[in-house]
């Protein structure tokens, strides 16, 4: 299924794409990383980001892309190139819950709804398989507030939560 509005085309992933994904996913989490630096301090996210958290992010985002029977991938297409993407996963903290496991557009094209089709076509895709609860995850930092602002757009709860951090010497 194929959803088109305002010249993004939402389709499903295609190997093709994963380059492509990967690189422009690194440039939009950049302002998130740097907010979480500013939050932990250097020492701290040095510790759980060595050497550069870019390769870390890039593996997560190669591993995301990986489809199966319970695992789907949804990409946003502008001017002929993937501009977006969400990874959807079924069944995945309970029977007939989703979760949109990670989702990105590239910076060049954000704030034109895309991240919303990619949200509403996941969404979308999970009442299609069975599923009653649509679940996800983001920070609490400054960096992830766009996210928030538009997950509560979209009707979904925060589950307030806190984890705390310190650095051992």
């Amino acid at each position: 299924m194929r959803a088109v509005a305002a010249g993004i085309e939402i389709r499903a992933y295609e190997e093709s794409d994963l380059e492509t994904i990967v690189e422009f996913s690194l440039r939009a989490w950049e302002p998130v990383f740097e907010s979480i630096r500013r939050v932990l301090g250097d020492a701290i996210f040095r510790r759980l980001h060595q050497p550069d958290w870019r390769a870390a992010q890039a593996e997560a985002v190669r591993s995301s892309c990986s489809t199966g029977v319970e695992r789907d991938v949804f990409v946003a297409v502008a001017d002929e190139r993937p501009v977006g993407f969400a990874a959807v996963v079924l069944n995945a903290f309970h029977e007939r819950m989703g979760v949109v496991d990670i989702i990105a557009v590239d910076p060049r094209y954000q704030r034109r709804g895309i991240a919303r089709q990619l949200m509403d076509r996941s969404t979308e895709h999970m009442r299609a398989k069975g599923m009653d609860i649509a679940a996800l995850g983001t920070g609490g930092d400054t960096g992830h507030g766009p996210a928030r602002a538009l997950y509560e757009s979209l009707g979904y709860t925060a589950l307030p939560g806190v984890r705390y951090l310190k650095l051992l010497s």
